[in-house]
């Protein structure tokens, strides 16, 4: 892995539609450092007929910093099990193609179970821990942290947690207290400033935190949100740097930490990803060269 200090990674909702060849092209052309790659876009080339050789020779010059996404990681019984057969694999693909990070979320990913479990107390969907006391739901997900961190040790690979929003464990303190729980020095997190902004994390209490529990930072941007489950597809489907979060006081806090390692943007702006999407790069690009002031 590059060790460049502030790397700007090109992550792989900004070419959403595109295969993993052009994400890597857009990366080289428009002049990412990096790649933060969705695991589907690797297991798409592989399933193509390409083999495992292949692929690891598509970054032997590019770095990738992580792959996501490992979802409802708090998932118990059989769950569990198929949770352990995803990780591993996760962790297989990304020692294959160098990436030191497995993204891990927690759950239910599906908002709609939470939406249902306020209105009816429980869904047709996956509903994970809702509805169990906030201790049990710490107690069981930090439990399962531990399990992964330590078969992520065996591939090399360190976890990166990102916790969504409308989910139970969903704010700054929840994370850190999960990392300390798990006791393993592979589990850190990524600061993402739509889920912090919509959890209700400010500006401020990242400034305060210990830059080494940071692996990565996804810089995004936000629709208004008046409360309530806040719902992604609809508030973060705008261009980053034209929604309501101050980009620059929400850097500048990550910045105060001392934090120098990648970031990345992470788009889930509809029309944006139905573009040319070097172009769209591009402009990401130098937002986040603005931002991070390189």
């Amino acid at each position: 892995m590059h060790t460049q200090k502030n790397t700007l990674a090109l992550h792989s909702t900004v070419a959403k539609h595109s295969t993993l060849a052009m994400d890597i092209d857009i990366a080289r052309t428009v002049g990412f450092e990096a790649l933060e790659i969705y695991s589907g876009k690797l297991e798409n080339w592989l399933q193509a007929g390409d083999s495992e050789a292949e692929l690891k020779a598509l970054f032997k010059d590019i770095p990738v910093t992580g792959i996501g996404y490992l979802r409802d990681i708090e998932r118990q019984g059989a769950e569990r099990d198929d949770l352990l057969k995803e990780a591993e694999r996760l962790f297989q693909l990304a020692n294959l193609v160098g990436a030191k990070g497995v993204q891990v979320l927690t759950g239910p990913i599906n908002v709609q179970a939470v939406i249902d479990f306020r209105k009816h107390g429980s869904s047709a969907h996956y509903s994970g821990l809702l509805g169990q006391d906030e201790a049990e739901q710490f107690a069981l997900t930090a439990e399962n942290l531990v399990l992964l961190a330590d078969l992520a040790k065996q591939y090399d690979v360190l976890l990166y947690l990102e916790a969504l929003s409308w989910t139970p464990l969903n704010t700054l303190d929840h994370q850190l207290q999960l990392i300390d729980r798990t006791e393993r020095d592979n589990v850190k997190m990524v600061i993402d400033y739509w889920h912090c902004f919509t959890s209700g994390v400010k500006p401020e209490d990242i400034a305060r935190m210990n830059k080494d529990v940071i692996y990565g930072v996804h810089v995004c941007d936000s629709l208004p949100f008046a409360g309530g489950i806040p719902n992604e597809e609809i508030l973060r489907d705008v261009p980053t740097g034209q929604g309501i979060l101050d980009l620059v006081e929400w850097t500048d806090a990550v910045k105060a930490t001392g934090y120098d390692g990648w970031w990345s943007c992470e788009l889930f702006c509809k029309k944006q990803q139905q573009q040319n999407s070097y172009e769209v790069a591009q402009d990401l690009k130098a937002l986040l060269t603005r931002l991070v002031g390189r």
